[in-house]
């Protein structure tokens, strides 16, 4: 059993909300769930419509599925793609639009796990670790051993990502296949909050006390008050079945 909770916030610096999300634990289509969020780029119109686009499209797309997760998930993303960019062409407005986005499907104890950009899938359970690798021109440098990570040069270079949905003509999906142990955490959530909060201090709120709901409202208030510089979007997942952490 998965369950969870998921908000997106503006954050203190930003005029509009660009980010988007979707969370599903009723069967959309042939899945038991789906889980998805999308960070927008491009402008305030532009940002906003791509997150938006993707999501819608992606909900759409994989309710109607009758394949398998991996292979639903790519399909969804792969149109998008085609979708944003050829508008991207055909309307100024949206020019150079893109959207960051990691989706999910939890089947039993697994999970499967879709990425493109720098929005993150962490699993918690007495660590945290980071299942999806950013597509970003400072991760990129760390794993080729050209920056260290956390450095000035890395803080000053870590907005630019490498990959997103519709900025280019087709796009590389990277995909992650987990298993999940009882009481395990998800955490998806966009470089708003993994910007400003560091791990440490994710894995303290949500391995601390209180329900889900109060577990991703204070990544959302932590983010914020530690400067909140963009915008914030978080899903919070729980597997198990010790009750009831909606609450």
């Amino acid at each position: 059993m998965i369950k969870g909770y998921a908000l997106t916030d503006k954050g203190r610096k930003r005029e509009v909300n660009q980010d988007y999300i979707y969370a599903s634990t009723e069967n959309p289509g042939r899945f038991n769930n789906l889980f998805i969020l999308a960070d927008g780029m491009g402008g305030h119109k532009a940002g906003g419509f791509a997150s938006r686009f993707l999501v819608e499209r992606i909900v759409n797309m994989v309710s109607k599925s009758e394949t398998n997760e991996i292979r639903a998930l790519r399909g969804a993303i792969e149109l998008s793609n085609t979708l944003l960019f050829d508008k991207s062409r055909r309307d100024s407005e949206y020019e150079g639009m893109g959207s960051t986005v990691v989706a999910a499907i939890v089947n039993g104890s697994d999970i499967t796990i879709a990425n493109v950009g720098d929005s993150r899938l962490y699993i918690i359970s007495d660590g945290i670790n980071q299942i999806t690798k950013d597509h970003s021109l400072v991760e990129e440098m760390v794993r080729d051993g050209e920056l260290v990570r956390g450095s000035e040069e890395y803080r000053a270079k870590k907005r630019y990502i490498t990959r997103a949905v519709g900025a280019e003509e087709s796009v590389q999906v990277d995909f992650f296949e987990e298993t999940l142990n009882e009481g395990d955490y998800v955490l998806m959530c966009s470089d708003g909050l993994s910007n400003m909060i560091t791990d440490d201090e994710m894995l303290e709120i949500i391995t601390g006390n209180g329900s889900i709901r109060y577990k991703a409202k204070e990544l959302v208030d932590r983010a914020n008050r530690n400067g909140g510089s963009d915008n914030i979007a978080v899903i919070l997942l729980r597997y198990g079945k010790d009750g009831d952490v909606n609450a």
